[in-house]
């Protein structure tokens, strides 16, 4: 793989994976600053002021230096702010999806997973040692035979994302939590994508639904929509107390740093107050670039776009191609996707500018042309 990767990267002359990114050359549709929050500067003061009143990191670990009154009032205020009773920060979100099985499920349990869930949430059910039965991407049939032979296990676990990146399909959840009632399984949700980004307030997957009293756990990274890094796990308050104190990937990690708290602090300020015409904003670019892309297009839901390459070469020639023009995409290539779905994948955050859509709506009118 990583000498046919050379090959492709050779013929193309361009190595989409080590770009240098200058925010003056480049419109950026390639990072997953879904709201541009990441450059305002309420959030970038809040990071600062972090700094100055708990310092760059406490130096230790959640159950020992690293907790803080600090962190506990923003786990509560991010708990509230997706109407869960409790939550926890990880170091990362790869982490925490990792972490959440290692003291969740065991060898008497089966985990049913999405086939397109990402591979933090994979890597940790392999390493559960319970048993793992994939389901057809987003297939409430599928799903529903697996779970009806699933019956004999200890605990069951359903294990889905909120919206899908590579596509931008959004998973049926309501239908999902309707079935793990019936066969009283344990959902869990990962809103990476989904957190700042769906429901009316921005509150995720759970408030796109009008979902309440969520049974399960949730998980989202901070490093999206929420401009900063780290990841959360939420939930029922006992199970979150469980993770707190006997979770591997979290009491021997260094706990999130004051500044990467701060950012999430000041993020989730401006989601509040201005959520609404920032929303707007952001479908209003996607559908200027979906507008552009026509038929190349995968059909998606979420403020995703995602152009059909089919091989790996053509999706590297693509983002190449924009690369020279000043815009930044990102292709998905074997083993992120099969190798005969390679996709470039397509982020208009909502602090772009209305002429910089345009922009990038032109350029890539051509160059899917040149490339195809």
């Amino acid at each position: 793989m990583l000498t046919r990767g050379r090959e492709i990267v050779a013929r193309a002359g361009f190595n989409p994976y080590r770009v240098d990114f200058d925010a003056a050359r480049f419109i950026d549709l390639a990072s997953n600053n879904y709201l541009g929050l990441a450059g305002r500067v309420e959030v970038k003061e809040a990071a600062i002021a972090a700094i100055r009143e708990h310092g760059a990191s406490l130096c230790g670990t959640p159950v020992a230096s690293g907790h803080s009154a600090y962190a506990r009032r923003l786990a509560e205020r991010l708990a509230a702010f997706c109407k869960l009773e409790a939550a926890l920060f990880f170091p990362s979100c790869y982490q925490a999806n990792n972490g959440i099985f290692a003291l969740l499920a065991g060898e008497d349990d089966i985990i049913v997973i999405d086939r397109a869930a990402h591979a933090s949430l994979i890597a940790g059910a392999r390493a559960s040692g319970a048993k793992i039965s994939p389901f057809v991407h987003n297939s409430l049939e599928h799903l529903a035979r697996v779970l009806e032979r699933a019956g004999h296990y200890r605990k069951i676990f359903v294990v889905t994302e909120s919206v899908f990146s590579t596509e931008g399909a959004i998973a049926p959840l309501p239908e999902i939590l309707a079935l793990c009632r019936v066969h009283d399984a344990i959902p869990v949700v990962d809103d990476s994508h989904g957190i700042g980004v769906l429901g009316a307030g921005g509150r995720g997957v759970l408030e796109h639904f009008a979902i309440t009293d969520f049974p399960g756990v949730y998980t989202a990274s901070l490093g999206k929509a929420l401009a900063g890094m780290g990841g959360v796990v939420a939930g029922k308050a006992e199970v979150m107390e469980r993770l707190e104190y006997l979770c591997p990937g979290l009491i021997y990690s260094t706990a999130l740093t004051p500044p990467a708290l701060g950012t999430l602090h000041g993020a989730l300020d401006v989601i509040e107050r201005e959520f609404p015409a920032l929303g707007q904003r952001l479908w209003h670019y996607r559908d200027i670039i979906a507008d552009a892309l026509g038929a190349k297009r995968l059909g998606g839901e979420a403020p995703i776009n995602v152009v059909a390459c089919g091989d790996a070469e053509t999706a590297v020639r693509l983002t190449a191609a924009l690369y020279r023009n000043g815009i930044l995409a990102t292709p998905f290539i074997e083993p992120s996707v099969p190798k005969d779905a390679c996709v470039v994948r397509l982020i208009a955050g909502a602090g772009l500018a209305e002429a910089a859509a345009q922009q990038a709506a032109a350029c890539l009118r051509t160059c899917i042309q040149a490339c195809f």
